[in-house]
This record gives C-alpha cells, sequence and structure tokens, in this order.
C-alpha cells in the first residue's frame, strides 16, 4: 500500500509539472483568457490525478477576499478548479523565483509579498487594492501564512486584517480538508479521494465588531475539528 501511495505521489507530480508547463505559454500568449486558462488547467489536474471536489456551501459572488487554511500545492488547484473566476494568490516572493511554478505565478500576475521587508504590508494593500478595485480580482491567501501539519491552525497572521479592514472588503472564509489525500508533499504519498471545500459565511470587515478576525479564525478551526470527527477528513 505505501508502495502505491508513494508510485502514485510520482505520477501526480508529473501530472502537475507537465499541466504546469502548457499553461505557462498559454498565459503569455492568451493573457485575456488567464482566469479560463488557469480554471480548466486546474480541472484537468484534479482528473488525472483520479480527484474530486466536493463543495459545501456557496462562494460570495461579493466576496473580495478569500482566506483559506493551508496544507499544500492541491488547495490552490482545487480553488481554481472549483471557481470560474481570476483569483488573485498572495505568495511569498521565493515562490516567483521557483522553476515552473514561478513562471506560473509571473505570468498569472499573482501577488507577491516580501516578509523581510519592512514595507511589504504596504506594497500588499496597493497591490490588493489594484487588482479588486481595477482588474476586479478576488484576492486569496493563507493567514496562517506557512503550511501546517497537524490539524490546529496555526496563529493568523496580520496581512490578511489589514488588507480587510483597510479596504473595507467583504472577506470569506474556505476550509479545505482532504487535500492531503491527493498529494502529501511532507510524506510523498497520494492516496486519492475528494477535497472538500467548506464555503462559510463571509464578513463585511468594513461593518463588522471587533474580533471579528479571531472570531472567522475559531470558527475555521471548529469546523476542521468537525469534519475530522464527523467525517475522518483532516486537513
Amino acid at each position: 500500500m505505501k508502495i502505491f501511495a508513494r508510485i502514485r505521489f510520482y505520477y501526480s507530480a508529473f501530472v502537475i509539472s507537465l499541466i504546469v508547463s502548457l499553461m505557462i505559454p498559454l498565459l503569455k500568449l492568451f493573457p485575456r483568457h488567464k482566469d479560463k486558462i488557469l480554471h480548466y488547467g486546474n480541472k484537468t489536474m484534479m482528473a488525472l490525478m483520479f480527484a474530486g471536489i466536493e463543495k459545501v456551501g456557496e462562494p460570495d459572488p461579493r466576496a473580495q477576499l478569500y482566506l483559506l487554511n493551508h496544507q499544500g500545492i492541491v488547495d490552490i488547484i482545487t480553488m481554481e478548479a472549483l471557481l470560474p473566476i481570476n483569483l488573485n494568490w498572495v505568495a511569498k516572493r521565493e515562490l516567483f523565483e521557483v522553476p515552473w511554478f514561478g513562471h506560473l505565478l509571473k505570468n498569472g500576475e499573482m501577488i507577491a509579498i516580501d516578509r523581510s521587508d519592512k514595507r511589504g504590508l504596504i506594497k500588499l494593500l496597493k497591490d490588493a487594492k489594484r487588482s479588486i478595485e481595477e482588474r476586479h480580482r478576488p484576492v486569496a491567501l493563507f493567514p496562517e501564512g506557512t503550511r501546517a501539519k497537524g490539524q490546529k491552525l496555526l496563529p493568523f497572521k496580520d496581512g490578511a486584517r489589514f488588507l480587510a479592514e483597510k479596504l473595507g472588503l467583504v472577506v470569506q472564509p474556505v476550509v479545505v480538508v482532504g487535500s492531503k489525500r491527493v498529494v502529501n508533499e511532507h510524506d510523498k504519498t497520494s492516496i486519492g479521494g475528494d477535497v472538500k471545500v467548506i464555503f462559510l459565511p463571509s464578513i463585511d470587515a468594513k461593518n463588522a465588531p471587533e474580533g471579528w478576525y479571531e472570531r472567522l479564525r475559531a470558527q475555521m478551526q471548529e469546523t476542521i475539528d468537525r469534519e475530522l470527527e464527523s467525517n475522518a477528513l483532516s486537513r
């Protein structure tokens, strides 16, 4: 079983690399159709990895900022495959220099953040404002700031709250469970199955009461714990 899971992992890694290598030139050649290229490219990845998507709740059409828990690359692939909109992902600057995937981020015109630069939040604010107001692209980010290995959410960084409150955004929290079954980058295994995406009620940060960000995190954690207890789905 372990050997099969390891073989399946390398097959999935090959699928991801192959589709990414096809999407990069398409994004350059057809810049007006980036949303369709990313959406259908990621749908193809999920299909070739024999992974399904189960959606619970509905994405809010008003949402300008999506906040997700993070386990690995499949979180991004799943959201892109599920939503036929041009999401603008926030990623650390180092990822833009990674072979293959860095080109995808650059050609997809995603938002880079430099954590070592004290002015990083100001740049993030400007980039997000331009994305939402001028390009009509909702922003998506992982408030934990990095991948978590366990069930417990890591402390949320202040960047997401800063964006939401400064720009008065409609925020929708999203919980993703089961993505590690499709590709577990830490253990280098894949056992397949569906990824479950749970859209929680959105919050209008402009009118939200004090402490909304902490309550949002608590609600996401409660959802994660419930999925593990009720459906044996880990994050």
